[in-house]
């Protein structure tokens, strides 16, 4: 009993310290957004402001377009989340249902080409997006987050399939439902948390990327706020810490919100009870 009381006491202290470890980032991040600069500046630097101001997050839109460029990142990763969900929901039944050498060949393939660095890509992608007249626009960048993010996209979803029950689908072809009303009708509601997990893998994906969005867009009113994020660093590398920190803490505020309104689906058990054994 005291051996399992002592293993348990461990886990908690584990946990407890890797929430600090996730938490210090961010809360040294909002911490720093509204400090003064002679705060900022200090030798001894404090958790809390002694003297908070909301000038860094005045400074910071006034030097640069950060809502132009928030809206850019919105339409890119709802974008990229909706088609990813789009492509990846019945190419993932056919990859799970479909037990041929040619379905695992796939399946392998999507495991391997999460190895693939991004510089081995950029080259191809941006020589198809010139071809295809896509450089310097949303829809290009929307494209390339659907290629980048569909593979991890399957993995999730197939799993996601091979937990519905296959009865539910034999019962709906006695019904007479065909094998897309089947997929729209029966697989795909069970889905639904599989759906949501990845519509926001997708989106937080995309939200957050630069590498792909420093190459592809080379306008200001076509980059969107990550990139944006970087012209708060001088050309010396000198960085201008506070307007950076309180536009990089608003750029975290999306995603945040986004799971906390969905956390609820991701984490539901939408077969249970569904069938009977």
């Amino acid at each position: 009993m005291r051996t399992s009381r002592t293993g348990r006491a461990g886990q908690y202290v584990a946990l407890l310290a890797y929430l600090v470890f996730l938490a210090f980032p961010f809360l040294w991040l909002i911490s720093t957004a509204f400090k003064p600069p002679r705060e900022l500046g200090s030798l001894h630097p404090t958790w809390i402001p002694k003297d908070p101001t909301l000038a860094n997050f005045r400074q910071a839109f006034d030097e640069q377009p950060l809502l132009h460029a928030a809206l850019n990142s919105l339409i890119a990763a709802l974008g990229a989340a909706l088609i990813t969900v789009l492509l990846a929901t019945p190419m993932a039944y056919v990859m799970a249902r479909r037990r041929t050498p040619l379905a695992r060949a796939a399946t392998g393939w999507v495991i391997v080409s999460q190895a693939f660095p991004l510089v081995l890509v950029i080259i191809p992608l941006f020589l198809v997006l010139k071809n295809l007249r896509l450089i310097n626009s949303v829809p290009g960048l929307v494209m390339v987050y659907v290629v980048w993010a569909l593979p991890f996209a399957l993995w999730m979803l197939v799993g996601y399939v091979r937990a519905v029950p296959p009865e539910l689908e034999e019962a709906a072809a006695v019904d007479g439902a065909g094998r897309l009303r089947t997929l729209v009708s029966v697989t795909a509601p069970l889905l639904a948390p599989g759906i949501v997990a990845t519509a926001l893998f997708a989106f937080v994906t995309a939200w957050n990327e630069f590498f792909f969005a420093l190459v592809l867009l080379k306008t200001p009113e076509k980059q969107t706020l990550p990139v944006v994020l970087t012209h708060f660093i001088g050309a010396e590398g000198v960085a201008d810490l506070g307007p950076l920190a309180a536009a990089a803490f608003l750029a975290t505020l999306p995603s945040l919100v986004v799971f906390a309104i969905i956390q609820r689906r991701i984490t539901g058990g939408m077969l249970t009870g569904a069938v009977k054994n």
